[in-house]
């Protein structure tokens, strides 16, 4: 296979563009209109959206690099099916990919004026990948290891908001709100994809379904689901549409909830992979419920 070809399939099982670009879009364009109907300004021209997309698809894809480093070892020895270690691609080439991109992005964000903002997020991710010097210590302590992991999210929105609020008199005084979904939405999707049934459990491979029982692992992602649904109703609230967004987060908790219902009566692989769709359907319906319906005429 040609290097084109192989980077090819590597996207395609690691970093979906197909799913990713869509939505890196809804999530990039959300966090710029909540910054904006928050603080009672103007949508900003089109250049902040595309360099939103830029940067969303530059950091998560730096993220993924960031990921197949620190799981090298374990990719190696437990799952030899993924593309680094079965040869498709190399680590060295992931990386450099990661590395490359770099100047694009500080480009891109000098342009903006948030360029201290992304190098906040770069020093973040720097320190992840480190595992904050401290690896074994940390992984004793899933918690606090996935919250010091997912605190990049609000980071990541913290830049997001910038490309409206750089220079057009700051965030909003409310926009906590916004950040703190970010880092309990991140919780969510982790705990999602890590929630199996326990034919999908792996030997070597830490999941929260290992170390809680797939049940309460469940019940946990439905507790984070709960504090997300708080904090969406909130952001409706600062963002003059507090019934309709206030409904997304209603429905769509009672939506995750059935979903883990099946999942706890029965914990089976189709059963995980609900939940895992669950997480990622929830997000998305978040940030498109906070950053687009408080745009619609009429909608309150």
């Amino acid at each position: 296979m040609s290097l084109g070809a192989r980077l090819w399939t590597y996207q395609a099982e690691r970093f979906p563009l197909f799913r990713t670009v869509p939505l890196l879009a809804v999530f990039s364009a959300a966090s710029i209109n909540v910054s904006a109907v928050m603080a009672g300004r103007d949508l900003p021209g089109a250049g902040a959206y595309a360099a939103g997309l830029a940067l969303g698809l530059i950091l998560f894809f730096q993220m993924r690099a960031a990921d197949e480093w620190k799981d090298r070892k374990i990719d190696a020895a437990f799952r030899p099916e993924r593309p680094i270690p079965r040869g498709l691609v190399s680590l060295r080439l992931i990386i450099g990919l990661g590395l490359a991109v770099i100047p694009v992005a500080a480009l891109v964000a000098w342009g903006q004026g948030v360029l201290a903002l992304l190098l906040l997020v770069w020093v973040w991710l720097a320190l992840m990948t480190a595992e904050f010097g401290v690896p074994e210590w940390l992984t004793a302590r899933p918690v606090l290891y996935l919250v010091s992991h997912m605190a990049i999210m609000p980071l990541i929105d913290l830049l997001l908001t910038g490309l409206e609020w750089a220079g057009r008199g700051g965030p909003a005084p409310a926009l906590w709100l916004f950040l703190a979904l970010s880092l309990v939405n991140g919780c969510v999707l982790e705990i999602g994809r890590k929630t199996w049934a326990p034919e999908s459990e792996r030997e070597g491979v830490e999941s929260y379904s290992r170390l809680w029982g797939p049940r309460a692992a469940a019940a946990v992602w439905l507790g984070f689901v709960a504090l997300a649904a708080g904090l969406l109703i909130a952001l409706g609230a600062a963002t003059g549409a507090p019934v309709a967004v206030g409904a997304v987060a209603v429905i769509g908790f009672a939506a995750a909830a059935a979903v883990v219902m099946g999942f706890r009566a029965a914990p089976s692989v189709k059963a995980e992979k609900r939940v895992d769709a669950a997480a990622g359907l929830w997000v998305l319906g978040c940030y498109a419920a906070a950053g687009f319906l408080p745009l619609v005429p009429g909608v309150f």
